[in-house]
């Protein structure tokens, strides 16, 4: 900014300043008013769908799905996505938004145009459009996500109803059971310590699979309980392995 905009700048604030209100009581009042209204937000929405409560801690558990706070979805999303990319993955989650705060913080420094109506700086509109659509998006999708303990994987088009239902059982106990920790199914899970299953029926009989389950490899758990005190989730399990072909 030359010393004429300055000088330019300088009157018309002094006109507007002259020509405002003061700050109380007009803007203590509206400032009292909209958070009069937020609160009154917040309590109807408490009261109307409350808050979500998830089950007691329980330390033994491999299953449990840690999830962030809403706000930080759109962070959650970018780290599931790139969870297949491991060498992306600290840029993603840790160097993008360190910068963009890094940009932010530094605004006024580098924006120096006097110009203060959006509709005549259409880069920046641009920016701001590109980065709220952004983040709602991701914040959305992050939301929406199932969890990383499930299987996402469709039925064989040849099973019939019945095996579909199976099929569907085992899957579940394949979550509940925390096999993806480290095998890959499809597009979920870790890529080791163990061998991915996406094709382990192609490699494996049914016999076969349910003989590893019962005395597998460390450090692979053992399913010999599971296959006592629970046998048709241990036979869907075994049914659901040696349908991956």
């Amino acid at each position: 900014m030359n010393q004429a905009e300055k000088e330019t700048y300088l009157r018309e604030y002094s006109l507007l300043k002259n020509e405002g209100k003061p700050f109380f009581p007009y803007a203590v009042t509206k400032d009292s008013v909209m958070a009069v209204i937020v609160m009154f937000v917040i309590v109807f929405l408490a009261l109307m769908f409350g808050a979500e409560m998830g089950p007691k801690v329980n330390p033994t558990t491999t299953t449990y799905v840690p999830r962030p706070d809403w706000y930080f979805f759109f962070l959650f999303e970018v780290l599931r996505v790139m969870k297949n990319v491991p060498k992306f993955t600290p840029m993603a989650t840790i160097g993008v938004p360190t910068i963009c705060m890094i940009l932010l913080f530094l605004l006024p420094f580098y924006d120096r145009s006097p110009e203060r109506r959006i509709e005549r700086r259409p880069i920046a509109l641009a920016a701001g459009l590109v980065t709220i659509f952004a983040m709602a998006y991701l914040t959305y999708t992050g939301a929406s996500t199932g969890s990383p303990n499930s299987v996402d994987m469709k039925p064989p088009s040849n099973l019939t109803a019945s095996q579909v239902k199976i099929f569907e059982a085992g899957a579940l106990v394949v979550g509940q059971s925390g096999c993806l920790a480290c095998h890959t199914l499809g597009q979920n899970g870790n890529n080791g310590p163990g061998p991915p299953l996406t094709h382990i029926g192609s490699i494996l009989r049914p016999a076969a699979i349910a003989s590893t389950l019962r005395n597998p490899t460390a450090p692979m758990p053992s399913f010999e309980s599971l296959a006592q005190q629970y046998p048709a989730k241990f036979n869907n399990l075994v049914n659901f392995l040696a349908e991956l072909q």
